[in-house]
């Protein structure tokens, strides 16, 4: 059921894109709200009850109804995990911007691709060069499938082999918002209440970051993978973010972080991988790899499926 639910929610994105995922933004950010209003006292743990309240109750919910279908008919629960994924995964939700920023590039025309990537990124790029536009274009790409796609698929397929139907990928979307929200937004708390949900997402994001990133160095340059990933990762702000950088760039061959220039200022950051200066052709590279990675996935997940079924009839 799995397998199947997650290759039916990817086809169903490509071919009926999520159109009002704006929508749904915008209740979450309300439902977000509605619990730092409540419970906001200024102290961690009122942070921690909020999270625990906020998370659980739509868990309950994906479970309960999953149960619920599974006992009418299994299609119905899969279909549910269908629905399930469907709006808490895919490439459409970034992929539109990495392709339309590429054919910009290939047509010359950099002022349309650095006003794409401003609109990605929700700052101003016009300073940038055609290099530091397809440094940045691959990073934000790497960094979206692994957050979209891998991530989501983790934690997903741990809750399905615990019986507990799709609300894993409830979980990982539901806990990067709250961070995001929470953790991250220093005008709405800068105190010790969203400190809960950025400790909540580290700890989710701890295995998904290592098997996307280990997936990069196999389907990629393995070694050069491995070497960014050890030797790079640790550097950037934002640790697991690095490590998934870090091992995309060597497995890409390709040099991601340094600098960048924004305005009138040169933003310092770490450097990334290995190998050539990024260009546009390494734009298409980076697709490639994504959807190697993303068939490895597939693959593994079959052949762990098929040893479940052989172990179950052995017994």
């Amino acid at each position: 059921m799995s397998l199947l639910a997650i290759i039916f929610a990817l086809l169903l994105e490509q071919l009926k894109p999520l159109s009002s995922r704006k929508y749904l933004n915008d209740w979450l950010c309300a439902y977000a709200d509605f619990f730092q209003r409540n419970f906001n006292a200024g102290e961690r743990k009122h942070g921690q009850i909020a999270w625990i309240v906020a998370v659980l109750l739509p868990l309950a919910v994906v479970t309960s109804l999953f149960w619920l279908l599974a006992e009418q008919h299994p299609v119905l629960a899969w279909a549910f995990c269908v629905l399930v994924l469907y709006l808490t995964m895919g490439f459409r939700q970034f992929s539109h911007n990495f392709t339309d920023i590429h054919k910009a590039l290939r047509s010359n025309d950099l002022k349309l691709a650095r006003n794409l990537l401003g609109a990605w990124r929700s700052e101003s790029c016009d300073e940038l060069s055609s290099e530091e536009v397809v440094r940045l274009s691959i990073e934000e790409a790497l960094l979206a499938t692994h957050r979209n796609v891998f991530a989501v698929v983790v934690w997903f397929v741990i809750f399905m082999f615990l019986g507990l139907g799709p609300s894993g990928a409830i979980l990982y979307r539901l806990s990067r918002f709250l961070n995001m929200h929470w953790g991250q937004n220093e005008q709405a708390d800068p105190g010790y209440f969203g400190r809960f949900a950025a400790q909540a997402y580290h700890y989710l994001e701890w295995l998904p970051t290592r098997l996307t990133a280990a997936t990069f160095a196999i389907v990629g340059n393995f070694e050069d993978a491995i070497y960014c990933w050890r030797t790079q990762a640790q550097s950037w702000p934002d640790p697991e973010g690095g490590i998934v950088l870090a091992s995309g760039a060597g497995a890409l061959g390709v040099r991601l972080g340094m600098p960048v220039t924004q305005l009138d200022s040169t933003s310092e950051r770490p450097e990334l991988g290995t190998g050539d200066m990024a260009d546009v052709d390494f734009m298409q590279s980076a697709v490639g790899l994504v959807w190697r990675a993303l068939v490895f996935w597939l693959i593994m997940l079959l052949l762990l499926i098929i040893a479940s079924m052989a172990s179950w009839v052995g017994a």
